[in-house]
């Protein structure tokens, strides 16, 4: 039969499945520049999702990243938003918007990890030691920032709070869940899922950074209010995400108010 083995059929061979199965999700070259910050506490307790609790410090972080090669798709940008949290002991980072590039990245992130992606033109540039970026969508530029990558932080103690609450990578928590058809519930109910992404770098620095965060109804970014810039970490280098574990369910009633990470807010 014609195409019974082409590649690009709509049904897979057992042969393409077994070829496909157990490859690593890599990064390539990872080229991005991560800000940390600490806004208020009573932001963080507002916008973490139960079972999830604030961690020891309102600490923010957010980064702009270019990806030219990755094990699963063409090359592409992206940037992320996390707050700091805790379940049973263990911290980790909450994703609350993940901009990307390309469709496809955007629909693994999404579909498999609970990633809240978002297609968005995506910038940025590295030229004699400073690091440019933006991020915009409906035609906001919701984020720009700035790092000038001189092995310094803005904060005398950005390092030790990186260090001590960070390290050299922690866990992100993320939910995934489906809406059903009828628009008044869920299919798949509201649960808690761990990741963890490998970071391997062969180029670090640390930044002094600025970031100016603009106001928007879809993108709402500004509402981690700047308490406390600490500054940023400039990284090259080959990233692996891990297989994530599945943790609890969570009521659904009580997740309603947290379930719009992935859509846009058009009112009427």
């Amino acid at each position: 039969m014609k195409g019974e083995n082409c590649m690009g059929s709509f049904v897979k061979s057992l042969d393409q499945l077994k070829a496909m199965g157990g490859t690593p999700t890599t990064f390539f070259d990872a080229e991005m520049l991560t800000v940390y910050w600490e806004t208020k506490p009573e932001i963080i307790e507002r916008i973490l999702p139960k079972p999830l609790k604030p961690g020891p410090v309102p600490l923010v972080n957010a980064f702009i990243a270019n990806y030219p090669r990755t094990s699963f798709c063409p090359p592409y940008k992206e940037a992320g938003l996390f707050i700091l949290a805790e379940n049973n002991g263990v911290l980790g980072n909450y994703c609350l918007s993940m901009p990307i590039t390309d469709g496809q990245a955007m629909a693994m992130g999404r579909e498999i990890c609970g990633l809240p992606k978002k297609m968005a033109d995506i910038t940025m540039k590295v030229e004699n030691g400073v690091f440019t970026g933006a991020i915009a969508r409906n035609g906001i530029e919701f984020v720009s920032l700035e790092g000038n990558i001189t092995g310094s932080m803005n904060e005398e103690d950005g390092r030790e709070v990186i260090e001590k609450y960070i390290g050299t990578g922690i866990p992100m928590y993320n939910i995934k869940y489906s809406k059903n058809v009828e628009g008044s519930g869920f299919d798949l109910l509201p649960t808690l899922v761990r990741q963890k992404l490998d970071y391997h770098n062969k180029i670090e620095g640390f930044s002094e950074c600025d970031i100016k965060l603009v106001d928007s109804p879809h993108d709402p970014w500004a509402e981690l209010q700047i308490v406390r810039m600490l500054g940023g970490i400039y990284t090259v280098g080959d990233n692996v995400l891990r297989q994530g574990e599945t943790l609890e369910k969570i009521n659904p009633m009580e997740f309603v108010p947290y379930s719009f990470l992935k859509w846009d807010w058009w009112l009427k």
